[in-house]
């Protein structure tokens, strides 16, 4: 995008736009605010942490299906995670799934700061290995992984979705790359993705074009 002063203005007014939602909006737990500051200072890719709002969107959205059980692909450093669980009926449980290793100490401080080490299990893996062995049905699916394997996560997810279970899908719009650079595989792979979901006659679904957009989808 050209740089104009009419485009700082608008992300001006965009910042300012989040600012005055979230102060007017339900409060953020403090041990979210201190791992949003770690996040930034010590991993490589930041940006990827769901963010104040998102957050907010996503424990109000467990809140409202007070799941028993929750599933999430790509954990990064909890900070979903944690949204999602203030949301579990009383003895629910939320089972999170992270490729990468090295964010393991990160993950669990800040799981033991919320007091939520037994309702929330972190497994270190390859999630399209894992998927298939989870023996629990879900009512709530947060995805936020390996984004060309989105549809076989899907796939996957599906049969374990309770009827009327949710599936929040994350990163759907791409930095808005999906109408206006397709070129590259990610990109492509989402595009697919969307399409697949909306012609899926088990699911009803809606995009909703908050940070980098989530599809919301529901099974039947």
């Amino acid at each position: 995008m050209r740089f104009s002063p009419e485009n700082k203005s608008m992300n001006f007014k965009n910042i300012k736009i989040e600012e005055y939602i979230l102060s007017n909006s339900m409060d953020i737990p403090d041990y979210l605010i201190e791992l949003e500051r770690e996040t930034n200072l010590t991993t490589l890719m930041p940006q990827m942490l769901s963010g104040r709002l998102q957050g907010r969107l996503l424990a109000f959205l467990s809140k409202m299906i007070n799941p028993e059980n929750i599933l999430e692909i790509g954990t990064f450093t909890g900070y979903s995670a944690l949204c999602l669980a203030e949301g579990l009926a009383e003895n629910g449980k939320l089972i999170t799934i992270e490729y990468d290793p090295e964010l393991k100490n990160i993950i669990e401080k800040y799981i033991e700061k919320s007091g939520m080490q037994n309702r929330i299990e972190v497994i270190f893996n390859d999630a399209i290995h894992i998927i298939d062995k989870l023996g629990k049905a879900f009512d709530l699916v947060f995805l936020d992984a390996y984004k060309e394997d989105y549809i076989n996560y899907y796939q996957k997810i599906i049969p374990k979705l309770n009827p009327g279970g949710i599936i929040i899908a994350d990163n759907v719009l791409w930095s808005g790359k999906v109408i206006t650079d397709q070129s590259d595989k990610t990109t492509k792979a989402i595009i697919e993705f969307n399409k697949f979901v909306n012609a899926d006659p088990n699911t009803e679904n809606v995009i909703l074009p908050i940070r980098d957009g989530l599809s919301l989808i529901r099974k039947k």
